[in-house]
């Protein structure tokens, strides 16, 4: 069913980001563009992974593909909501869509952000790198 686990050792709770995506060439690609910044990554292949992976303890950064089959993102996020698994997790939406999705509706809280596929390298490592900011909180005024 799904392309990863834990593997020497590494678990959920270990990465700082979630890259969820059911293309495996994305997944890759953002993986190995975190990996480059020193930024452990975990991949999911789609939302029972994304799923799985929160229930093991993940907190951190979610890029979540809107258009995935079987549960596309926005159902995803429904789904984490409703287990109770938002606290720890900033999600930033990964989209070849260029306008919003009316499947949001009431979800627009959940997500930080919108990341246009295809994406400039430097800009998407820029935002985790904010996003990443965020979850560790305020760094002294």
């Amino acid at each position: 069913m799904g392309e990863t686990a834990p593997v020497d050792g590494f678990s959920p709770k270990s990465a700082r980001v979630m890259v969820v995506d059911d293309e495996r060439c994305i997944r890759t690609t953002i993986h190995e563009l975190l990996a480059s910044e020193g930024i452990n990554s975990i991949k999911a292949a789609g939302s029972d992974e994304c799923l799985r992976f929160l229930r093991e303890g993940f907190q951190g950064v979610i890029l979540m593909d809107v258009m995935m089959p079987v549960r596309n993102g926005w159902d995803t996020i429904r789904e984490i909501k409703k287990e109770g698994l938002m606290e720890g997790n900033i999600i930033s939406m990964l989209t070849a869509m260029d306008v919003s999705d009316q499947r949001m509706e009431g979800l627009q809280e959940f997500v930080i952000d919108y990341i246009t596929k295809p994406f400039e390298p430097t800009e998407l490592i820029a935002a985790v790198h904010r996003y990443l900011a965020l979850l560790d909180g305020p760094t002294g005024e």
